[in-house]
C-alpha cells in the first residue's frame, strides 16, 4: 500500500505521539503537532481509517494499527538514513538535514533504500542519535537518561538529543556538546538544577537544566 505525502506525514506524527503505538492520540494533540485545524485533521483521519492504518473513534482518540506502524517505521527509516547520508557524504551539518530528509523520505523505492543502507554500511543511529529501524521495522534501543537527571561524579556519553531544532543543535555545536562526547558531572546547583560538566576530560561547561533535559546520555 502506498500513502500520499500528507498521509505519510500524519501517520509518522501519530506514531511518535502514540509513543510507538503504545497509547491513543487525541485529535487536538495531532492538530497541534501538524499545525492544522481539527476539521482538516478529522478528514485525514477518515482517509487513514479507510486504509486501515489507524483505528479512530470520535471522542475516544485514535490508535495506530500494526500495518500503520510498519508504514510509519518505513518512513522514519528512510528519513534517518537520508540524514546519515547528508551528514557523512555531503558534509551537511546536523542542524541542516531535517528539512531535506523530510522531502527525501517520501521516495518510494525499496531497492534505493536497501542500497543506500548498504552504501552507508548499515548505520544503527542517525546524526542526532535516534535509532534507525531496519528493513523489517525492528528498532535497536539502548538505555538512555536525561543529562539533567544525572548526579555529581556520574559519567556518561552523549548519545542523542530530544530537541532536534536547528537553533538547539547550533547551540550544542557552539558549546561543544556533540554526539559521542564523554561527560562527567562536576557540580549540580540545588537552586535551579543547572550543571557544571567536564567534557572529554578537558573542557568545563556550564549548562541550564532546560538544555540538559534535552540531551540523552548513556551512563558509564
Amino acid at each position: 500500500m502506498e500513502l500520499t505525502v500528507a498521509e505519510e506525514n500524519y501517520l509518522k506524527a501519530i506514531y511518535h505521539l502514540s509513543d510507538a503505538g503504545k497509547k491513543s492520540v487525541s485529535t487536538n494533540d495531532l492538530a497541534a503537532e501538524m499545525k492544522n485545524k481539527p476539521a482538516s485533521v478529522s478528514d485525514m483521519l477518515r482517509r487513514l481509517g479507510e486504509k486501515e492504518v489507524i483505528e479512530y473513534r470520535k471522542y475516544y482518540g485514535l490508535q495506530i494499527t500494526e500495518s500503520g506502524k510498519r508504514l510509519a517505521l518505513q518512513t522514519i527509516r528512510k528519513h534517518r538514513l537520508w540524514e546519515v547520508f547528508l551528514v557523512e557524504k555531503l558534509n551537511f551539518a546536523w542542524d541542516e538535514v531535517h528539512e531535506v530528509a523530510e522531502q527525501l523520505e517520501h521516495i518510494h523505492s525499496p531497492l534505493l533504500i536497501q542500497r543506500l543502507d548498504a552504501y552507508l554500511n548499515f548505520p544503527k543511529f542517525d546524526p542526532h542519535g535516534d535509532p534507525i529501524p531496519d528493513e523489517f521495522g525492528d528498532v535497536r534501543s539502548r538505555p538512555r537518561v536525561e543529562l539533567a537527571e544525572m548526579e555529581i561524579n556520574q559519567t556518561g556519553q552523549i548519545v542523542a538529543v530530544k530537541d532536534s531544532s536547528a537553533a538547539f543543535l547550533r547551540y550544542l555545536d557552539k558549546v561543544g556538546a556533540y554526539i559521542g562526547a564523554r561527560i562527567k558531572i562536576l557540580d549540580k546547583v540545588e537552586f535551579d538544577g543547572s550543571l557544571e560538566i567536564l567534557v572529554d576530560q578537558k573542557k568545563n561547561l556550564f549548562m541550564s537544566k532546560e538544555v540538559a533535559s534535552n540531551i540523552l546520555v548513556l551512563q558509564l
